[in-house]
């Protein structure tokens, strides 16, 4: 996998476009734009620290925890498979269900719709099947946030200009993107352990 495919990857597994909104409910009774800038710039920034931890010592917590790559693999898959499913036949609750009262503090924004379980699934596995490129995986990370960071701040204008059906209509397509997604990690991670078995 190259830098540009595994940016991608990352992309589409945060869905930027699907949290927009998630996004919205949360920071809806916040009353002033400039008092969600902010908490939409911090939420952002905690995503990214969870999200470097995750790449640099996610391996190592794998080993501390004596799991096999397969199990992270195939339990990505099946979390991003869970969520995937939730984006394209939501409950009424929607996808994370309910939120803490009050103004977000990392819990949902940060984590666990921007630096999700699959995500950080995917970094672990990223890291540790080309350790040697750990570099090549913070430029994928970095970009991939970026661009999500973008989107995300100029949620509430793609929100004017797509409109609730149209950002709904966005969600239910990320989440067929990320159902295939979720099958090919779980295809993968099968596949990988059935080969390290014989």
């Amino acid at each position: 996998m190259d830098i540009l495919s595994a940016g991608l990857t990352l992309l589409l597994i945060m869905d930027p476009l699907g949290n927009i909104p998630v996004f919205l409910t949360v920071l809806k009774n916040v009353e002033s734009e400039s008092r969600k800038r902010k908490i939409l710039i911090r939420e952002l920034a905690i995503a990214l620290l969870v999200l470097l931890l995750f790449l640099f010592i996610g391996q190592y917590l794998l080993q501390l925890l004596n799991l096999r790559q397969e199990a992270v693999h195939i339990a990505g898959g099946i979390v991003l498979f869970l969520i995937a499913l939730r984006m394209i036949f939501p409950s009424e609750k929607g996808i994370m269900g309910d939120f803490p009262e009050g103004e977000p503090f990392i819990v949902p924004l940060a984590v666990p719709l921007l630096a999700g379980p699959s995500t950080l699934a995917m970094l672990i596995l990223l890291a540790r099947s080309q350790p040697d490129r750990i570099f090549d995986w913070f430029i994928a990370v970095i970009g991939a946030w970026l661009v999500t960071s973008l989107i995300m701040l100029s949620s509430g204008k793609l929100h004017k200009l797509l409109g609730m059906r149209g950002l709904i209509a966005v969600e239910r397509l990320m989440g067929m993107v990320l159902v295939a997604i979720s099958v090919q990690m779980l295809l993968d991670g099968i596949t990988t352990y059935f080969k390290a078995v014989s």
